[in-house]
């Protein structure tokens, strides 16, 4: 699948800018950013549920900018599961296949395996409301898959779940890719079902891709300072400092040293530092000193939330040692090799 030049405006408002994107056949792919980024949009514009402005859209190498939905070779699960509360399991499933005239033998074959896929064969003869959201979410996605689409295009189908039951239906459709290699494309505002699902992840804001990559690529390597922010939970800690020149920096009115060339002493920079990344040690050299303010016990985890003495916030990741309690002094560093430097612009130098 290949985006050339795609464009969408309302009016005066140009909501998606300009998108170059090309998608190897087979691959989940992520939309992944912030509320009002574009990425629904964007999908909407691949489904043809929304027009596009400017700009080309192929799938399988055939132009379907201008052609209906239903000629497009997709199919797309939508958030509000979209299913016919009258109608069983085995005719939400086989509804698409009737209106398009399939044999009835065809339609009982596709619908039989798709519900076998989806571990809902036993569940054929309920209504959607008798069913549970999990439940529903699969007769949905089998709903897509009786219709041997090319793509299968995914707008946040998870969002209505429980915690528990997005984790257990982030499997599902990870097996459902394996089982399937369709080329997928799955909307999320959530960056961790990004990490954990992405072939490849698509990083949105305000219209413009800022970043595409796999989800180790994107996290260890953001090429800005708004991506480094977004991927990752905690997110990475982001402090302002002030380059000194010499390989030095003052943060937070400690010196630390730092990597960096064609920087003006005095100039201000953004110093990123994973909260994994992050070690507490005992004295001062290439460190900074901090507040403890709280800390989150999560079992084998703990996150301890400290202050530096300038008023930013620090997040740091512990697997190992004492509890430190709130109100200690600590002095913090991480390996230099995990350092990420970006200027104040947003941009990385580092």
């Amino acid at each position: 699948m290949a985006l050339s030049g795609v464009r969408k405006s309302f009016g005066a408002l140009q909501v998606v800018h300009g998108i170059d994107l090309t998608i190897r056949d087979g691959d989940f792919v992520v939309f992944v950013g912030p509320s009002g980024c574009g990425k629904s949009t964007l999908l909407r514009m691949i489904a043809g549920l929304e027009e596009v402005t400017d700009g080309e859209i192929a799938i399988k190498g055939r132009d379907v900018t201008d052609l209906d939905p239903s000629e497009r070779g997709i199919a797309m699960v939508f958030q509000s599961y979209a299913l016919y509360p009258h109608m069983s399991v085995r005719d939400n499933l086989a509804f698409g296949l009737k209106m398009a005239r399939t044999e009835r033998t065809e339609i009982e074959r596709r619908v039989g395996q798709a519900a076998e896929i989806l571990k809902i064969d036993h569940l054929l003869d309920r209504r959607p409301g008798q069913l549970s959201g999990g439940q529903r979410q699969r007769v949905a996605i089998g709903r897509a898959i009786v219709r041997k689409p090319d793509v299968f295009l995914f707008d946040e189908p998870l969002s209505n779940l429980d915690a528990e039951l997005r984790v257990s239906m982030r499997v599902e459709i990870a097996r459902l890719h394996r089982e399937l290699g369709n080329t997928m494309i799955y909307v999320t505002h959530d960056q961790t079902e990004a990490m954990t699902l992405a072939d490849q992840i698509v990083i949105l804001r305000d219209g413009r891709i800022e970043q595409t990559g796999t989800p180790r690529d994107v996290y260890e390597h953001p090429v800005n300072a708004f991506v480094a922010g977004f991927i990752g939970s905690p997110r990475m800690n982001l402090l302002d400092a002030e380059w000194r020149g010499s390989g030095k920096m003052r943060l937070a009115g400690c010196e630390m040293d730092a990597c960096l060339d064609g920087l003006r002493p005095g100039e201000g920079i953004v110093f990123g530092m994973r909260p994994e990344h992050m070690r507490v040690v005992a004295n001062g050299p290439d460190a900074v000193q901090a507040a403890v303010e709280f800390t989150e016990y999560l079992g084998g985890t703990r996150y301890v939330y400290c202050k530096l003495g300038d008023g930013q916030n620090v997040v740091v990741e512990l697997r190992e040692g004492d509890d430190i309690p709130a109100g200690s002094a600590v002095w913090l560093t991480a390996p230099r090799e995990h350092r990420r430097y970006f200027h104040a612009s947003g941009a990385r130098i580092g």
